[in-house]
Order: C-alpha cells, then structure tokens, then sequence
C-alpha cells in the first residue's frame, strides 16, 4: 500500500503526513508526500515538532507531484480551502479523499500561538492516520466505494 499525502508546498503538513504515517505503519505500507507547488525546504517548526514526538524525518525533502518514485494506491489531500487555499487535483487513476487541515505555517501571533497551532495540525493529522491504519484494509481492498466513504469520514476527525 502506498500512501501519497499531498498540499501545494510540501513542506508542513503533507511532511508531518508522511513521517506519521511511516512511523506507524505496518511493514509493506509506505507513505511519501508532495506537492503541486513545492517550496523546496522543509519547514523548520514541522522538523522541530515530528523530532520532539521521536518520529524520524531523516531523508525527507520538499518534492514535487510530478518525480514520485511509484504510483501511488491513495492520494490524500490535506490542504485546507476553507482558508481560501487551493488543493491540488492529483489526475492519476488512484483512490482520493481529503483531510483538510489548517496550515499552521501561516499562523500569526505568539510563540505559544504558533507551537499550539502546530501541536493541533499535528494531533489532527496522527488521530485520522491511526483511524486510518484502524481500518480493516483487508474486506475494504474490494469495495473502493467503501474504503472511499471510510476515508472521507476519517477527513472530519478532529483532535
């Protein structure tokens, strides 16, 4: 199963996506994450953040939709429209749902504002991704409509 978080600038959110999901998958299960419009640098606070959780992020990098290394199974969106944000349209023949998620990146105020609005991206993102690796994958592989409407719902999970 391969797992392709993407957002515009793959470099926060679709980043924290990646790492979690690698960090508790089962073997044989990989995520990578990019984005339509990569910045080409990780943010800092995202590093900063998966590093105080004990999740590794070694080898990952700000990367493009275009350059995956294999096709992905899923495509999980995780930009946030409701910001005015616009999500990337992944074109490949694959299984999509979205998990918008509010771009801590982007918040303004004080240090403890900004550490809470990433802590929350955070909890958000791993609470969706452990309902996710809850599923059971095996009688959904055979229902796309199923595992779709299972991944939909995952998307309205809050922390």
């Amino acid at each position: 199963m391969n797992v392709l978080f993407l957002c515009t600038g793959n470099s926060c959110r679709s980043l924290i996506s990646e790492a979690v999901f690698n960090h508790l998958a089962p073997s044989g299960w990989h995520a990578s994450s990019a984005g339509s419009q990569p910045t080409g640098k990780l943010n800092e606070r995202a590093l900063a953040l998966l590093a105080s959780k004990g999740i590794p992020t070694e080898g990952y990098h700000s990367k493009s939709w275009e350059n995956l290394p294999v096709t992905p199974d899923i495509v999980v969106t995780v930009c946030a429209s409701a910001a005015g944000e616009t999500c990337p349209a992944y074109l490949g023949p694959v299984l999509r749902t979205h998990w918008g998620v509010e771009d801590p990146s982007h918040v303004v105020g004080t240090e403890d504002e900004i550490t809470a609005a990433f802590e929350k991206a955070y909890a958000i993102l791993r609470a969706r991704i452990e309902a996710f690796l809850a599923l059971p994958l095996d009688q959904l592989k055979g229902d796309r409509t199923k595992l779709k409407t299972e991944l939909d719902h995952i998307g309205h999970i809050d922390a």
